[in-house]
């Protein structure tokens, strides 16, 4: 069924009159996205970037999860460590004292070299909501490819600057079709324990909640998920609970109750530059460059592998090309940088050892969004926390998983938010386009078919009970579902395909992945903790067997 057929389907489509009254003024939607500013803000790290020439025993490229726990684990296991960051370091408050941008008012921090935001909630009461800004090296990257927008963290800590910090572990009965090489008993015994205890993973107070004006949003959700015999779950978190208690009582900056979440989280939520990345700092065995980006990884005449690498500014120029050995290479670039740097390599003839494997078994983790407008009496709050804490559970019988999620927009607008996880058994494939000297991904729109489906078995059934409609006002005109996007990209180097069992590429010693592209497609819910329990797992037998 279309967008437009469901939106006009029997007596559930609303005038427009009648939809604006119910989700406050157009004044007050143009008000709540302001303008974006004009702040230059300053967050390159002071510390001295890798020279060209240098000689390291161990490259990483990236500073995600999976980058950051291999670090991590081999400096405390005695080895030098050096990171290549993309991004900024994200450790200089800007203008406004403060080093994120807040969700409202993007300004030059937001976007990685935009010159346009392009938020995935694009439209309010059918007015678009991006807005210019200056291009910049900011901390949310909205990667379009030809049937998909890709967003990704962009500095020091990667993801983790920019995601919603929802920290699950899948079922137990999901693993299997997760990674199905690897042994669940490990990772639910040893590795994930491990990685929820490095990255701070806690939960909400449950009595808290149940009180707390800020998940006014996240109470509804629950009560219309139970009407319509949906289980509602609370999940864990990343975020400091008591600071958003003080947040709550006005003691503290606010930070999750001022909306931050897109572009960064000021105060509260414990992203890897407040877990593992200030453990890596503090081993003194690990050295950072941010704004340096990787573009060729080559075998090296008298053995490990020469590493070209441009040093850019805060425009995106190159300053300075530099090059490096290293003995060996970890690929954690996150799923779409490591498959594309990989791809480019093997079709370049740098690596061309590399197996067929390359580039294959890419997924978006199923994610589809959309919103519900409620009845009036169903106020969801002015004031909505953005740390979601809870979901709408309907994998077993309809392939679901829906994150109650936040509209921090600061006026009332009585709807409904959801980020769903799904089934979606769609793969791509990343290959090397010849013509235009880049890397493409054969994703089509189309493909989340699958995962609007099955985000409508929960929908459309809460819809029916409640008496309520979907929102079609939120990513475009008369468009229900933001099928159009991933945060949660995953796959392209599949372990036990394009690697071994333990993430070592085939073809070449010495040369591993570590991150979210191991994973084919697919977590069941959100995916950081299991790139990080993977990675964990990973580098333990690396470490044993390699080094």
């Amino acid at each position: 069924m279309s967008d437009t057929t469901m939106h006009d389907a029997g007596s559930k489509s609303v005038s427009r009159r009648r939809f604006i009254a119910g989700t406050s003024s157009v004044l007050g939607a143009m008000a709540l996205f302001g303008h974006a500013t004009s702040a230059q803000a300053k967050a390159v790290s002071t510390a001295a970037p890798v020279s060209s020439g240098t000689h390291v025993p161990v490259l990483v490229i990236g500073t995600g999860y999976g980058g950051s726990v291999a670090a991590l684990r081999l400096a405390q296991a005695g080895v030098d460590v050096h990171m290549i960051e993309m991004g900024m370091a994200w450790d200089t408050p800007g203008p406004d004292g403060k080093i994120f941008a807040n969700t409202t008012q993007p300004d030059n921090r937001s976007y990685w070299l935009r010159t346009k935001t392009k938020q995935p909630l694009s439209n309010f009461l059918g007015f678009p909501i991006d807005k210019a800004v200056s291009r910049y090296t900011g901390i949310l990257d909205a990667e379009e490819f030809g049937g998909i927008t890709v967003y990704q963290g962009r500095g020091v800590g990667g993801g983790s600057l920019v995601n919603g910090g929802m920290a699950v572990t899948p079922k137990r009965e999901n693993f299997g079709a997760i990674l199905p090489s690897v042994n669940a008993d490990e990772m639910y015994n040893i590795y994930y324990p491990r990685a929820n205890a490095g990255l701070g993973v806690n939960t909400i107070d449950p009595a808290w909640f149940e009180t707390a004006e800020c998940y006014q949003y996240a109470r509804v959700g629950r009560k219309q998920a139970q009407r319509s015999g949906f289980p509602f779950v609370f999940v864990p978190t990343v975020y400091d609970w008591d600071y958003m208690k003080q947040e709550a009582a006005g003691t503290v900056p606010r930070s999750a109750l001022d909306g931050e979440i897109l572009y960064g989280n000021n105060y509260g939520k414990k992203s890897l530059a407040k877990t593992y990345i200030a453990q890596i700092k503090a081993t003194g065995k690990v050295t950072i460059s941010p704004l340096h980006k990787v573009t060729s990884v080559a075998p090296a005449a008298g053995g490990g592998y020469t590493v070209v690498i441009d040093q850019i500014d805060t425009n995106g120029d190159t300053t300075a090309t530099k090059s490096v050995t290293a003995d060996k290479v970890f690929f954690a670039a996150g799923s779409v940088g490591t498959s594309k740097l990989l791809v480019t390599l093997k079709a370049t003839g740098a690596l061309p050892r590399l197996n067929d494997e390359i580039g294959k078994g890419w997924g978006d983790n199923g994610n589809v969004m959309c919103g519900r407008a409620n009845h009036l009496w169903d106020q969801t709050g002015r004031v909505q926390a953005s740390i979601p804490t809870g979901g709408i559970d309907n994998w077993a019988n309809g392939g679901a998983f829906a994150e109650v999620a936040p509209l921090p927009t600061g006026i009332e607008t009585y709807a409904s938010f959801y980020l769903t996880i799904t089934k979606n058994p769609n793969r791509a494939e990343f290959s090397w386009n010849a013509a235009t000297s880049k890397v493409d991904l054969s994703w089509q729109t189309s493909w989340k078919q699958p995962s609007i489906d099955a985000a409508k078995t929960i929908f459309d059934k809460i819809n029916k009970a409640e008496g309520t409609i979907y929102r079609t006002d939120l990513f475009g005109t008369y468009k229900i579902w933001g099928d159009h996007l991933t945060y949660h990209p995953l796959g392209g180097a599949v372990l036990n395909k394009a690697t071994d069992n333990y993430g070592r590429l085939h073809g070449y010693s010495g040369l591993y992945v570590i991150d979210g592209s191991l994973i084919p497609g697919n977590t069941s819910v959100n995916p950081f903790v299991t790139i990080t329990a993977l990675a964990e797992r990973n580098i333990e037998e690396i470490i044993a067997a390699d080094l």
